[in-house]
């Protein structure tokens, strides 16, 4: 079984007004992550996830080919799993 970490992004381009929140939460129930998302007021929209690094590679994928949504970078780096979380929620 693959080792469990948690990922933090800043997804730049066109992710607000486009139901990025909405699509990321329904693509990371179905992969089984945990962890948040929100709307930044820069434009960009910031997540914390969870789970193995290939459904975090595959959340990512996933949401790169919905309609609408148009990444043109992500920042992400690695921090601290938190142990007790159990769900994926929209915080803002």
């Amino acid at each position: 079984m693959s080792e469990k970490i948690r990922r933090h992004y800043i997804f730049h381009g066109e992710v607000q007004g486009v139901a990025f929140r909405y699509r990321s939460r329904e693509i990371c129930m179905m992969l089984g992550l945990t962890g948040w998302v929100r709307n930044l007021y820069d434009g960009t929209v910031e997540m914390e996830a969870q789970g193995t690094v290939e459904a975090l590679r595959e959340m990512v994928r996933r949401i790169s080919e919905q309609r609408y949504i148009y990444i043109t970078g992500i920042e992400q780096k690695d921090i601290p799993v938190e142990e007790d979380e159990r769900s994926f929620r929209i915080t803002g």
